[in-house]
């Protein structure tokens, strides 16, 4: 939780933050379009970060189609009963943002509690900065407020717990990531279909 100091100084921001926000519907036709014109998020239109943008676009398109929610997510929506704001801090190429901004997205659709919003982390370095992981500005990163006050409740990501783990024993053992990891990380994503992004997302409205 953040501090008093740094609360009064991230309500200002995330007011700011949120004038340029996307919605889903909003974010998913935009990264859309950059693909499509061979573009990226962010200053550095490189061709490696404009091939991930193409990738993750196909991905979120994918997700978008397969995600379902268990019976148990929509009992714990129904008794959801605080309005909140979800704003996640992303980029068009992130590859751990392609399956996990559509759960996000499936379960504020299916709650009338939850308001989600998009940014894009380069332009709300501010933000980002609040809620850096371990010093870094990993992405995705998920923010839980007061719908009406804006106070910071929790925050999420970049990735769920079991593909941390992953991440954490690969880099003990090997150091950096690879692209290799990256990918076999994907197939990961895809065989997991979704379930530890809800199961850790599920915790985040429970817990108290």
């Amino acid at each position: 939780m953040l501090n008093t100091k740094e609360y009064k100084l991230s309500e200002k921001i995330i007011t700011s933050s949120l004038a340029a926000a996307f919605s889903y519907k909003e974010y998913r036709i935009f990264v859309d379009e950059l693909a499509k014109h061979g573009k990226t998020t962010g200053t550095e239109q490189k061709e490696s970060l404009i091939e991930y943008t193409r990738l993750n676009s196909r991905r979120m398109k994918r997700w978008d189609k397969t995600i379902k929610l268990p019976e148990s997510a929509f009992e714990v929506l129904k008794n959801f009963d605080k309005p909140v704001l979800w704003i996640v801090l992303t980029e068009s190429w992130c590859g751990d943002a392609a399956p996990s901004i559509p759960v996000m997205n499936k379960i504020a659709e299916s709650s009338a509690k939850i308001t989600f919003k998009v940014v894009l982390r380069d332009e709300n370095p501010e933000l980002m900065n609040l809620f850096r992981t371990n010093g870094t500005l990993s992405i995705p990163k998920l923010i839980m407020l007061d719908e009406q006050s804006k106070q910071v409740m929790n925050s999420w990501g970049p990735r769920p717990t079991r593909a941390t783990k992953m991440v954490e024993v690969y880099k003990k053992e090997n150091g950096a990531l690879t692209p290799e990891f990256k990918q076999d990380l994907q197939l990961w994503y895809n065989k997991d279909k979704g379930q530890n992004i809800l199961d850790d997302l599920m915790e985040l409205l429970t817990l108290k």
